[in-house]
């Protein structure tokens, strides 16, 4: 017969055991850059290739992902970081013991630092050769561009929401191969350099090439248009 001790005993230790398990998953993990490493990236409209730094993100010392560029602090336990792709470039005829690699830009990826999670952020219309995204708090600012490459756009997304938050054509039909500068050592090759932020009220500005400036203020889910009017007005204050 079993006692009331050993009936307490047997209920008790899987318990215990779960509570020490969940423990055991709950421990932080290790979240580092590695060194950073010199590459070529291939310009194809070009045909050359150009430099490019990247590094490795290793979670408890194992290779997750490559990046390029400097990381943005969402929060203390949250950072974004651009995606560095190596892609295999062989043609199906070619063996496929000796792949061809080719480095490309990536989009951004979101990276936990206690549970070592990393996911893809979404940034609609962002295209890693074209857009240079600007962070501020869970805001990136960037020039985006549509899917058949004939649009340019203002954006402003927000990490966890599928709509940007701001999203306003910024050139006409064709006028973006027209005005793109050309790609300079590894910077995208954008149609505007990376919108610059200010804070309190929290607005972001946009000067694409041969366009007029453009500001917006972000109040949560609503941005405004600032009038050349209203920055000067604030600034004599």
């Amino acid at each position: 017969m079993i006692s009331r001790h050993h009936l307490r005993l047997a209920t008790a230790l899987p318990l215990a055991l779960s509570q020490l398990a969940f423990a055991a998953s709950a421990k932080p993990h290790v979240i580092t850059l590695g060194r950073w490493t010199t590459v070529q990236l291939h310009d194809n409209a070009e045909d050359k290739h150009l430099p490019l730094k990247v590094r490795p993100l290793l979670v408890d010392a194992k290779m997750k992902e490559f990046t390029l560029g400097p990381v943005h602090d969402v929060t203390d336990r949250l950072f974004v970081v651009q995606r560095a792709l190596r892609l295999n470039d062989s043609l199906p005829q070619e063996p496929a013991s000796a792949p061809r690699w080719q480095w490309q830009r990536g989009g951004w990826l979101l990276v936990d630092r206690y549970t070592g999670h990393v996911s893809a952020v979404n940034l609609p219309d962002f295209d890693a050769t074209y857009s240079e995204a600007s962070w501020y708090r869970d805001y990136a600012a960037y020039c985006g561009v549509s899917d058949d490459g004939k649009k340019t756009y203002t954006i402003v997304a927000q990490i966890g929401r599928r709509k940007p938050v701001l999203k306003k054509t910024l050139t006409p039909e064709k006028a973006r191969t027209e005005t793109a500068p050309e790609i300079k050592d590894s910077a995208p090759d954008s149609t505007c350099p990376a919108p610059a932020w200010q804070r309190d009220p929290a607005r972001v500005t946009f000067e694409p090439a041969a366009l007029p400036k453009a500001t917006f203020a972000i109040r949560g889910r609503i941005v405004g248009v600032i009038t050349e009017d209203e920055e000067e007005e604030e600034a004599s204050k």
